[in-house]
């Protein structure tokens, strides 16, 4: 890499976006710069970030990470999907599934057009059965992509993620940062000394009476943020007129059994409940809104749908969903928490700090700060944030159910972008992504699909298929699926053959 401008890179905060930030520029810069992470053990991390989607496993590669060693030592298992509980109405359930594609294409059209004609026929079966990954979810298998399967084979491309304990990826980052060169001091900042001549941050002045300076800070500080808003002075964007809960409880509980190979969020009378799976134990939470149930009803609420004992009280989280109007102001670059939250419904909140890291590094700045650079990287933040808003927001905007919190979310003005897919796909089930917006068309099918926005139509080509030959491609799709899943091993036997931690 060119030498830059930037020699020295502060990271204040560490927690899960802290040492994701500092293992990536360690690796990728190298020597370029030094990298120097600030943060004190009296200052808590969130830690609810322990579901993910499958862009982790692109950071994890850029690390050049053993898959086994990290699966074991973060206590982890392996995510196919997300399982929507009561989100539609109580007694509905339905799989968001990991992948690229739902069945097989067939000429100019995706399978999901072609299914479509035969479901408003009451001919074929729920769109799960055509997606290896929520037929597996939901049969508990799991597996990585096979090499020894026919090209095409649904068991070649396995799209997944993982479940692991936020603090011990924390800490398995933290030990490889630390083995390649980046510095670590423990402690409280006293102040941020700014540059009096352009604002920038020149250095932290720490509890101890040291100063650390840089050239590049990246705000790792959570809620507070500490840089990118007390110190610079940064907006915050609120979106919880769109997504209106604002509290969580969090706590773990006993395993009582193999793990799933999918998170699992059920929603309540006043938000919703996380499952997370894990080797040593389960992670538990109630996101929910405070206009609608009080603290104590909602621990409540949470306690008495574990799976197994509580191991500890319910911690409580309070947030406001939004993010900065920018992500990179002055000499300062928010990851995390200081740069937004999107609430954990779709497991984005380890992806955004991904995100960040991957632009920053793609626009790292060379001979000093160009406001051009910082423009485009937070447009592109805006942007990414803005899309995944709308899509969190689709779970709560089309459903039926009704409680007073879930009439207020029906009954909400949505936002104009949102409003457009879905009138696209309500007209004949079409979906076209957006640049790079995160989530593709089988993520958007499936949730459309499973929170009732079902198409009236569908693309006028499908009726150029003959209806015997239609209703054969589609069931060869479906036996196609099942049969793979059924070659697929247990979830819980993959797990003990290939990563099975110590307890």
């Amino acid at each position: 890499m060119p030498t830059s401008a930037v020699r020295d890179i502060v990271i204040l905060g560490g927690g899960t976006a802290g040492w994701m930030a500092a293992a990536a520029f360690v690796r990728v810069l190298g020597e370029a710069c030094r990298v120097h992470v600030v943060e004190s053990e009296l200052i808590g991390t969130v830690g609810v970030g322990e579901a993910t989607v499958p862009h982790i496993k692109a950071f994890n590669n850029l690390l050049q990470i053993d898959e086994a060693d990290f699966v074991r030592r973060t206590q982890g298992t392996f995510k196919l999907g997300i399982q929507f509980v009561d989100w539609l109405r109580v007694g509905e359930t339905y799989i968001h599934g990991f992948g690229t594609e739902i069945g097989r294409n067939l000429g100019l059209l995706p399978f999901h057009q072609y299914w479509i004609k035969g479901h408003l026929k009451g001919r074929v079966q729920g769109i799960g059965a055509y997606s290896l990954n929520t037929l597996a979810a939901e049969r508990g298998k799991f597996m990585v992509s096979a090499s020894d399967v026919p090209p095409g084979s649904p068991l070649a491309n396995i799209a997944y993620a993982y479940h692991f304990d936020a603090g011990l990826y924390a800490r398995y980052l933290r030990e490889y940062a630390g083995q390649r060169g980046a510095r670590h001091t423990e402690g409280m900042v006293r102040e941020v000394v700014l540059d009096p001549e352009n604002g920038h941050v020149a250095s932290l002045r720490m509890e101890s009476g040291a100063e650390i300076q840089g050239d590049l800070f990246i705000d790792c500080s959570g809620f507070r943020g500490l840089l990118i808003g007390d110190a610079v002075g940064t907006p915050y964007e609120d979106f919880s007129h769109w997504l209106p809960c604002d509290r969580a409880f969090a706590v773990p509980c006993e395993s009582t059994g193999p793990p799933t190979p999918y998170t699992r969020s059920t929603a309540r009378a006043a938000g919703w409940q996380w499952r997370i799976p894990l080797q040593h134990r389960t992670g538990n939470g109630y996101v929910y809104c405070s206009r609608y149930v009080s603290d104590d009803e909602a621990a409540a609420t949470l306690l008495a749908n574990l799976d197994g004992d509580a191991l500890g009280d319910p911690r409580p989280l309070r947030f406001t969903t939004g993010r900065r109007s920018a992500c990179w102001n002055r000499n300062v670059v928010a990851l995390g928490l200081a740069s937004g939250f999107m609430e954990p419904l779709e497991s984005t909140s380890i992806h955004l700090v991904q995100s960040g890291i991957s632009k920053l590094l793609e626009m790292f700045p060379r001979d000093g700060f160009n406001p051009v650079l910082a423009q485009k990287y937070n447009a592109r933040l805006a942007f990414e944030f803005d899309r995944i808003r709308d899509f969190l927001l689709l779970h709560y905007y089309a459903t039926e159910r009704g409680e007073p919190f879930w009439r207020e979310c029906r009954e909400m003005v949505i936002t104009p972008e949102l409003s457009e897919k879905i009138a696209l796909f309500r007209d004949s089930g079409q979906f076209y992504r957006n640049a790079e917006e995160m989530f593709g068309d089988v993520s958007w099918i499936e949730v459309m699909l499973g929170q009732g926005v079902v198409p009236n139509g569908y693309h006028p080509l499908v009726d150029q298929v003959p209806e015997p030959d239609l209703y054969r491609f589609i069931e060869g799709v479906g036996k196609t699926i099942s049969n793979c899943v059924e070659a697929m091993p247990m979830h819980q036997q993959f797990i003990d053959r290939f990563c099975k931690a110590d307890r």
